[in-house]
């Protein structure tokens, strides 16, 4: 999978500009807050239909405009595309590919893989769990849309239970017949859910182990350990334990079981890294992830996804960038930097260098 061409208009601190990627390693260099992350930041949103960055679409809009517009130009083994983003000031927001209008994220994550990687990444190891199911709810959903379809059902189901929960939590007749209807609802997504969960892990964890044992020589072990202990292929297990706490769900007026309680554990032999681990093995442990998922979209899609590496190089010390800088050598790769030295890429890279918004292409 290439990138070939990004056009923005009023996005973030760039007014009009375009950039034409090499098909191999790019490089965007400049001192911080010149616009480098933005033109990552971009890519990613063909990719995932949001920011990496924020949770408000119209932060992205260039103070005092109006409205913003993105064009990216990229190719799959199959065929190229033409995807256009453009977002309103009062949150209106359209997506075309190929003059397709896309209504729905499961339809556009269809089209263009890209894997981010980025300082932010190590709280996918040490942060909360919600960042570790964010991650992964985001990976699958590259891979399978059916997956984030149903990931959207469940949450919408949850918040409807949680909604009447806290009513019967106070009510003199509890409404059980509707709880049951949600309770139903939730196993059959959560236990969809659970199963893509699970047979991702042990996926990417044949590919993280191989990798990490490769990097330093330690053994890294992903576990999934789900909130409902039950068959992940059983929806009616999932529901008999949602039945079987509802008195003490109407207590507490919140649900307490559920995919939205998942957990992902990461070990190096048998200590969990976030608890014993120095920040050298986290970083590696990250890298060791981001690579995986890297391989594994390859071995589903049959083709590479983008990489997306922002200011990453300076946190790795030179053995781990110099096998990162080989693991990606042959691939697409668009990263960013401050410090040319870092990046371990020889003289084959396509270098850029950001100004306040502008973009400059270092001739060979």
């Amino acid at each position: 999978m290439i990138v070939k061409k990004l056009t923005a208009c009023n996005f973030r601190n760039y007014k009009n500009e375009t950039v034409f990627f090499g098909k191999n390693t790019n490089i965007i260099f400049g001192k911080n807050a010149q616009g480098k992350t933005n033109l990552l930041e971009a890519i990613f949103l063909f990719s995932h239909g949001r920011s990496h960055r924020t949770k408000s679409d119209t932060e992205m809009i260039m103070f005092g405009a109006d409205f913003m517009r993105l064009c990216l130009e990229f190719s799959d083994k199959n065929r190229d595309y033409k995807a256009i983003l453009q977002l309103a000031k009062n949150g209106k927001k359209s997506i075309t590919v190929n003059g397709v209008p896309i209504t729905k994220l499961s339809m556009l994550m269809r089209y263009l893989n890209a894997v981010m990687f980025s300082p932010e990444d190590l709280q996918i190891i040490k942060g909360a769990p919600l960042l570790r199911r964010h991650f992964l709810d985001e990976a699958i959903s590259q891979l399978h849309p059916i997956y984030l379809k149903r990931l959207i059902s469940y949450h919408k189901n949850l918040a409807q239970k949680n909604n009447l929960l806290k009513k019967m939590r106070f009510s003199e007749k509890p409404q059980n017949d509707m709880l049951d209807v949600w309770n139903e609802q939730l196993a059959e997504d959560g236990s969809f859910i659970m199963k893509y969960r699970a047979d991702f892990i042990q996926k990417l964890n044949s590919f993280a182990a191989e990798i990490h044992k490769e990097v330093c020589g330690e053994n890294l072990n992903l576990l999934y350990t789900p909130s409902v202990d039950c068959d992940i292929m059983d929806k009616e297990n999932f529901y008999k334990k949602l039945s079987s706490v509802s008195a003490r769900e109407i207590e507490n007026g919140a649900s307490l079981y559920g995919i939205q309680r998942d957990e992902i554990r990461f070990f190096i032999g048998d200590k969990e890294i976030k608890n014993y681990a120095s920040q050298g093995q986290q970083r590696t442990a990250v890298l060791s992830l981001k690579m995986a998922q890297m391989e594994l979209i390859a071995d589903i899609r049959g083709e590479y996804p983008v990489l997306l590496l922002d200011d990453i190089m300076s946190e790795l010390d030179f053995s781990r960038r110099a096998y990162l800088a080989g693991r990606i050598k042959d691939k697409q790769v668009i990263l960013t930097c401050t410090d040319l030295e870092d990046t371990e890429s020889g003289s084959a890279a396509d270098i850029f260098e950001v100004v306040s918004g502008q973009v400059t292409k270092r001739e060979e």
